[in-house]
């Protein structure tokens, strides 16, 4: 159908996503090179036990889990921007602490900013134990604390200010969709996913470093071309993956094997992991399976979602992902100070396996696009528009939302009967992309 907005970017959006995206970058990068190294040279400190590094590990999670949703609400009500100098101010004092103490584009954006959250989890893999082999700990804390101020530099230099917010279903949690979206099995299994897939990394990140160094001999400070050789050959090896799935629309099988493949991964650094070969080859799929997960769940969650509860289903999602982050770092400490390192990883295999037997009943996602359509004051006087859209091919899901004059639409691209939809939303609506 027609679409009067330009497909491109304008350039105030492409700034925007752009500066959003190095925040995230910088934001990422500092708290993800903590990860490889906190578990080996976090032993060295005093009173350093497995359980606290595991906690220490898993603390962030904990705190994004009860902070994002009411900094979500109260930056509705005073702006984004200072939420974000916030977050970061906290970031900022936290690794200074840590160091003396010993609406049409928003998908490209968002994939924009989530590619660059990947790119910087692969380069903290790598700078993270290089930093600290140079300047030890509280070199890599202050590092960490530098990024946070560029982050607000970015903030307030970069990133426009925003004419003003568009709240709306799809860009947030929606009270009205957070009952139906707790009851939805599949978004259930997606949310168990993410949070066991998160529990596995965190855990993971308490026994493999220490596996690398008590195990396979290899020095604390060459620990980055493990992770770099594992991320670049993860990287390349998921995308077949992804675009089979999506091509051929076998994203069940797709994530149901990832999860499989994950769960053989546990089980071969249990079995295996005696020797530097065999921990990197286990890494190495550990992370293809990981990486595999990470990109094709929040897809499914768009997908499984119903029309206008995107952002809600989102918002349960995340939490969930962060409860993971916070319980697999406390898990693995635990099983770590009280079973060895092969029962960190046994723990991982059955947190897969659980996983797995919930994943196995997930039906086939749909394969569908949102669109939210802003409707005139004729349009919302007419009744029965959601059913009549549901009557045409390719609209799965429909619903109007009269405090927002607007109708969110799940249709299914390839099924579209687009000359009907036109007839029945043209006269009264525009159509753009949630």
């Amino acid at each position: 159908m027609h679409d009067t907005h330009s497909e491109r970017m304008s350039s105030g959006e492409t700034r925007a996503a752009g500066g959003l995206a190095l925040v995230f970058a910088f934001r990422m990068l500092g708290m993800f090179m903590v990860l490889p190294v906190l578990a080996t040279y976090g032993m060295d400190l005093a009173g350093a036990s497995p359980a606290l590094i595991g906690l220490a590990i898993g603390a962030y999670g904990l705190t994004q889990a009860v902070l994002q949703i009411p900094f979500g609400i109260l930056s509705d009500r005073i702006g984004r921007r200072p939420i974000i100098y916030f977050g970061l101010i906290i970031f900022a004092l936290g690794s200074v602490v840590a160091a003396n103490a010993r609406e049409q584009h928003r998908t490209k954006a968002m994939a924009m900013i989530g590619m660059t959250i990947g790119l910087s989890f692969a380069v903290a893999m790598v700078v993270g134990p290089v930093i600290t082999g140079a300047f030890g700990l509280s070199g890599l804390f202050l590092a960490t604390g530098g990024m946070a101020l560029l982050g607000m530099l970015i903030v307030a230099f970069v990133v426009p200010k925003a004419n003003g917010p568009l709240v709306h279903r799809e860009s947030g949690v929606a009270k009205q969709a957070l009952g139906a979206t707790l009851r939805h099995p599949d978004l259930l299994r997606l949310d168990l996913g993410i949070f066991v897939l998160h529990a596995m990394l965190m855990s993971s990140f308490v026994a493999l470093p220490l596996a690398l160094v008590e195990k396979a001999g290899l020095p604390k400070e060459e620990h980055w071309w493990v992770y770099l050789t594992a991320l670049l050959v993860s990287f390349f090896a998921m995308i077949p993956f992804i675009i089979y799935g999506e091509k051929k629309r076998q994203m069940k099988r797709v994530l149901l094997g990832a999860v499989f493949v994950l769960m053989l991964s546990e089980l071969f650094f249990w079995a295996y992991g005696d020797t530097l070969r065999a921990l990197v080859i286990g890494t190495v799929v550990f992370f293809t399976a990981f990486n595999l997960l990470e990109a094709s769940l929040p897809s499914l969650i768009s997908k499984v979602s119903p029309a206008g509860g995107k952002g809600t289903a989102m918002g349960v999602y995340s939490t969930s992902q962060f409860l993971g982050s916070a319980a697999g770092g406390i898990l693995g400490g635990w099983l770590f100070q009280h079973g060895g390192l092969d029962v960190v990883f046994l723990g991982g295999a059955a947190m897969a396996a659980v996983w797995l037997a919930f994943a196995v009943t997930m039906r086939e996602p749909p394969y569908v696009t949102s669109l939210r359509l802003p409707l005139s004051p004729q349009a919302q006087r007419e009744a029965g528009l959601a059913e009549r859209l549901m009557s045409v091919a390719g609209v799965t899901d429909a619903v109007v939302v009269a405090e927002e004059a607007a109708i969110y639409i799940k249709l299914d691209t390839k099924l579209l009967d687009r000359a009907s939809l036109e007839k029945l939303v043209n006269p009264a609506s525009e159509a753009c992309e949630a």
